[in-house]
């Protein structure tokens, strides 16, 4: 029983913690402080180390560099990374309807518009 008593009335628990917020000393970031990194920053710090070469240069050299190394998984990496970007923009859709298919779109996208505007698409 005293050993229970000892455990409720210690002082480690005894103070209540403040349920006011506000501020706090040395919280937050510092006055005048700028971002760590920069889309601006890290393209003119990329300029500067590379003497202006264009970034797309310097990742053909690199993936080049890659294959001639032989590194295998940095050269998939780098297929992964050309490829999603590149196959995006190269991806087409060929479209190949006759004219009387090409007709009853027009004419089912008529009727629906007509519907949806509340016009009778026979009534000219």
């Amino acid at each position: 029983m005293e050993d229970q008593e000892k455990t409720t009335k210690s002082p480690r628990y005894s103070k209540k913690a403040s349920s006011r917020g506000g501020r706090r000393e040395g919280a937050g970031r510092p006055k005048n402080s700028r971002d760590q990194l920069t889309v601006r920053g890290l393209l003119e710090a990329l300029d500067r180390k590379t003497n202006g070469r264009d970034y797309e240069d310097i990742l053909v050299e690199d993936f080049l560099q890659s294959r001639l190394n032989n590194d295998t998984q940095l050269t998939l990496k780098y297929h992964n990374l050309i490829l999603n970007k590149v196959m995006s923009s190269l991806a087409k859709i060929e479209v190949n309807d006759s004219s009387e298919a090409i007709e009853a779109k027009q004419a089912a996208f008529a009727a629906a518009l007509a519907k949806l505007v509340g016009v009778d698409p026979e009534t000219k």
